[in-house]
């Protein structure tokens, strides 16, 4: 594919970001620089983080630490899923952040469509002054055939819906990996991914009233590594029915050939910089 740069593409970006052809699908990347408010510490985002975080700062055996999914599949064979619930929840949902910077340009800009695989609320905060949909992944419940949670949130907070009762017109956040809030929902172990990446290649896991709004639409991956299958299924479903070549860009500093021939099969194209470089680009001279 050509090589292309941030400053070619920019105002592109911004300006397709601001009118939903181009939708944000936003990685661990775009957390690097949130840090904790009482102690400084940074947030817990990353595969590597994540496990850390979850086993107290301490390693946990090579075969584990390959992946988070894996490493709470172990955490909740031995304590219960609730452990790793409770875990995502102080993480996300019990303790203050700073915000991130990119954040704050995307609250700037106001995208219509958002997928943020972050387990963290602040996509959340950005938009709560705003009337908007919100879907929440979640995976093994009984009693229904979808595998998300719907709400819109109005001048009196967060309610969930029906997928029918949806007003399209309203910015959707679509946080398929869940979040803390309104009311916790994880997409975390191996059990779960299992679960959800069925339903979503089943169809069950988007509404249909997003599946109509992503036909033709192109992506800009922020903060996204593409070296874990999970991470990889879950983006080619959610990307389903993206726009001819290219589908999107990704911003990935020094790319690995298993990226490049994965972003090569859809159409993806590559651009080497990192997400909060592409903050320095934007910011004005």
């Amino acid at each position: 594919m050509p090589t292309t740069t941030t400053t070619d593409l920019l105002e592109p970006w911004r300006s397709g970001i601001a009118d939903g052809s181009i939708v944000p699908y936003l990685g661990p990347g775009v957390l690097a620089d949130v840090t904790s408010l009482p102690d400084g510490r940074s947030m817990p985002a990353t595969s590597e983080q994540l496990i850390l975080a979850m086993n107290g700062g301490r390693p946990m055996a090579p075969k584990l630490m390959y992946e988070f999914p894996r490493a709470a599949m172990n955490v909740e064979l031995k304590r219960g899923r609730s452990a790793v619930m409770r875990f995502l929840d102080t993480t996300y949902g019990a303790t203050r952040w700073s915000r991130a910077a990119l954040h704050d340009w995307l609250a700037a800009i106001r995208p219509p469509y958002v997928i943020d695989i972050n387990r963290d609320t602040q996509l959340l905060d950005s938009y709560a002054a705003t009337g908007h949909l919100l879907i929440l992944g979640c995976a093994r419940l009984s009693g229904t055939g979808y595998r998300f949670k719907l709400y819109v949130c109005d001048a009196t907070g967060y309610r969930e819906i029906p997928p029918e009762e949806a007003d399209t017109t309203l910015p959707v956040l679509f946080k398929p990996m869940g979040a803390p809030l309104p009311q916790p929902s994880y997409i975390a172990s191996d059990a779960d991914y299992v679960d959800y990446i069925t339903e979503l290649m089943g169809g069950f896991a988007v509404p249909a009233f997003v599946k109509t709004r992503r036909r033709g639409k192109r992506y800009l991956l922020l903060g996204m590594r593409l070296n874990r299958d999970t991470e990889r299924m879950v983006l080619s479903d959610l990307i389903h029915d993206a726009a001819a070549e290219p589908a999107g860009w990704a911003l990935i500093a020094e790319a690995n050939d298993k990226e490049r021939r994965f972003c090569k099969r859809l159409g993806i194209e590559i651009v080497e910089v990192d997400a909060l470089a592409l903050l320095a680009e934007a910011a004005p001279s």
